[in-house]
């Protein structure tokens, strides 16, 4: 019996011309019969043609243009980026003012309770005032009587005065009256002793003037060498009024007011009844005028930071509330050169460690701005104006075969 040939299945097969065609493969029995059903007969013209796939020319391009554009992208971000130096080490910063009164008393009054936000000359405590309003009515009656006392020196300056001229017209009678005694012994009329006693006389009188003179000289001493001074002007008087207005101060010091805008704290001893010294912190007064952000750079990141330039910032407990500033002024050293205890690093076991220096950033707070509490923590970000540049190793190999300077010669004249 002759073999039966069966086909089944589908072969592709390809021709020189690079076309694609499909043919049945047929599977060949052997001289055995199989119990197979038989695959239908296909002739050997019996082809399915496959059309050619044609290939995307931009795909090639596109992958190996991909890498090159994120490159080229992240180049000239890196080149053109690191102008904003930026840090979280940055917290809120208020003055913060302790009362402490400057006369000591009982606390009659009081004018602000704990976080009451209160305006510039507003009462805070009042002190018990008895004693010092008796002090200024001692030193009225002290002023009073100085100038009583001026008044005195004046009248015993003329009263000196007026006995000096006295003495002067008894020392011409006393003169013209030896020179008559002297006349009249010559010519025998009178005796020794006439001449003799008004010679006692003359001497009586030159003394008198003398004593008169000391008077006059010590009374104008006693207005101060000017016997036409003002009363107000006399040392005596002025001592008392110096006097007088130390007690209205003291007097006045009993009422304590807020030197600045702010908000009242620390209150605890903020009570009536409360006795308080000179010596004693009654409250304290954070000044909501004088808001500014201190924060700590690396020192790494202050090569091109200068005051004045702009910063972007951001509040943690307002994040949507952004709030723009400038550098006031940057720290004289870092903070562990003011630390209570300074660092010894001339020990064996030195760490390098980065420090960090305090910038203190002025803030341009309007109506719109939330309420800023000191110690707050905040985000900051100094626009330095200096970008980062090609790396020196790219600049120099630039530079060498004739694009530009090198990296070197770049920063001398930066330096310059």
């Amino acid at each position: 019996m002759s073999p039966k040939r069966h086909f089944s299945g589908n072969t592709i097969l390809s021709r020189r011309d690079g076309s694609y065609y499909q043919e049945k493969t047929m599977s060949r029995s052997t001289d055995q019969d199989v119990s197979v059903e038989p695959s239908p007969v296909i002739a050997e013209n019996d082809v399915t043609i496959v059309p050619p796939t044609r290939r995307r020319p931009g795909r090639f391009a596109l992958m190996a243009s991909l890498p090159v554009l994120l490159a080229a992208v992240g180049g000239y971000v890196y080149v053109t980026g690191g102008r904003v130096v930026s840090t979280e080490n940055a917290y809120i910063s208020q003055d913060q003012v302790r009362i402490v009164p400057q006369v000591s008393g009982e606390i009659t009054a009081v004018g602000a309770d704990e976080n009451d936000r209160i305006a510039r000359g507003s009462l805070l405590f009042a002190i018990d005032d008895t004693t010092y309003v008796n002090a200024v009515d001692q030193a009225k009656a002290a002023v009073a009587s100085a100038r009583l006392g001026v008044e005195k020196l004046k009248s015993d300056y003329l009263k000196a005065e007026a006995q000096l001229d006295t003495a002067r017209e008894a020392l011409e009678i006393a003169r013209t009256r030896e020179t008559r005694q002297k006349t009249l012994l010559d010519q025998g009329a009178v005796s020794q002793t006439a001449l003799d006693e008004a010679d006692l006389t003359l001497k009586t009188a030159e003394g008198a003037v003398v004593s008169a003179r000391q008077d006059v000289a010590s009374a104008k001493a006693a207005l101060g060498g000017d016997p036409d001074i003002e009363t107000d002007r006399h040392p005596d008087v002025m001592a008392a009024l110096a006097r007088l207005s130390a007690a209205e101060i003291n007097l006045k010091r009993t009422k304590v007011t807020a030197p600045a805008d702010g908000i009242v704290t620390q209150t605890t001893s903020l009570r009536p009844g409360q006795y308080v010294s000179t010596a004693s912190s009654v409250l304290t007064l954070v000044e909501t005028g004088s808001t500014v952000i201190e924060a700590n750079f690396k020192e790494t990141d202050l090569a091109h930071m200068r005051a004045g330039q702009p910063v972007a910032i951001t509040i943690d407990a307002y994040p949507d509330a952004p709030i723009k500033g400038t550098v006031e002024s940057i720290g004289a050293g870092t903070g562990s050169a003011f630390s209570l205890i300074p660092a010894q690093n001339a020990s064996g076991n030195w760490v390098k460690v980065v420090q960090r220096v305090p910038v203190r950033i002025a803030l341009a707070i309007n109506d719109r701005t939330p309420p800023l509490r000191i110690g707050m923590s905040a985000t900051v970000g100094v626009d330095t104006g200096h970008a980062r540049g090609l790396p020196r190793i790219v600049s120099n190999g630039l530079a060498a075969i004739g694009f530009g300077q090198t990296a070197i010669a770049a920063d001398g004249e930066k330096n310059e």
